[in-house]
């Protein structure tokens, strides 16, 4: 059941002499409404024409700020029914750390819960076989999941496996079992990762697995793990959901006048 609309704005939140455009003003005062939990999940917006004339602006204004909206993943829009709150504020968010990133790892495996979407045994790509230092024509795992926390989708992730160590474990222990833990298993405990951070646009697929508007912004990071001789044991590609997921990190300097900082252990 959708709640009916609770928010009111007024014409004097936005400032018409500000080189902020107007529709991004709006758009900020109804995201903060909804980051702060005056507009619950599953809130209806108030109706555009309503918008339009409490803060005295254009239609084409305030629908553009709705769309920012939906592309950022926090509302429906939906004919018929209205612009309606999909993020849940209420929800948590997970924290890592590029400091303890091989523990922030493991207990994402023991916090969440994991949905295994795909499994198959099949020939790398080029670029799969030289991250992993593979012949060509070596075969891999491909393992594409999705995780939640709460029930809420987080992170999409694919992953590549050399078939011989995905040989070290059960394809149905993908489903329950966190990735490390079963390369512990199978002989090949990561000691050892480099991974890259970036931000894209969700693409379709990728979007409707994790529950937000096409192009709406993702984290990616991308990470390959090696075991203590050295060799790549794992490729994995994860895409997460901006508003679940934050990295932290925590600088210090060894004098105020020295420019170099370092990530505190």
């Amino acid at each position: 059941m959708l709640d009916a609309p609770t928010l009111t704005l007024k014409s004097d939140q936005i400032d018409e002499m500000s080189p902020v455009p107007l529709y991004q003003q709006i758009y900020e005062l109804l995201r903060a409404a909804i980051l702060d939990g005056r507009l619950k999940v599953n809130a209806r917006l108030p109706a555009e024409q309503d918008l339009t004339q409490s803060l005295g602006v254009s239609r084409i204004t305030v629908k553009r700020a709705m769309n920012e909206l939906a592309v950022a993943g926090m509302v429906r829009r939906q004919r018929g029914i209205g612009t309606v709150v999909t993020y849940d504020a209420a929800a948590p968010t997970v924290r890592g750390s590029f400091d303890t990133m091989i523990n922030g790892l493991t207990r994402m495996g023991l916090e969440t819960q994991v949905q295994l979407l795909d499994c198959t045994v099949s020939v790398a790509s080029p670029a799969i076989a030289e991250a992993l230092e593979l012949p060509r024509g070596a075969s891999v795992q491909r393992i594409v999941r999705l995780r939640r926390l709460s029930g809420e989708p987080f992170s999409y992730l694919i992953t590549h496996i050399p078939e011989d160590v995905a040989e070290g474990y059960d394809e149905q222990e993908l489903a329950s079992e966190s990735l490390i833990r079963l390369l512990e298993r199978a002989g090949h405990a990561p000691v050892e990762a480099e991974q890259s951070i970036s931000a894209t646009a969700a693409e379709p697929a990728v979007a409707a697995v994790l529950g937000v508007a096409p192009g709406s912004p993702l984290m990616r990071i991308h990470r390959i793990m090696r075991d203590a001789s050295g060799r790549p044991v794992q490729d994995i590609t994860a895409h997460y959901r901006a508003d679940r997921f934050e990295y932290h990190m925590r600088f210090t300097r060894e004098s105020s006048k020295r420019d170099d900082w370092t990530p505190e252990k």
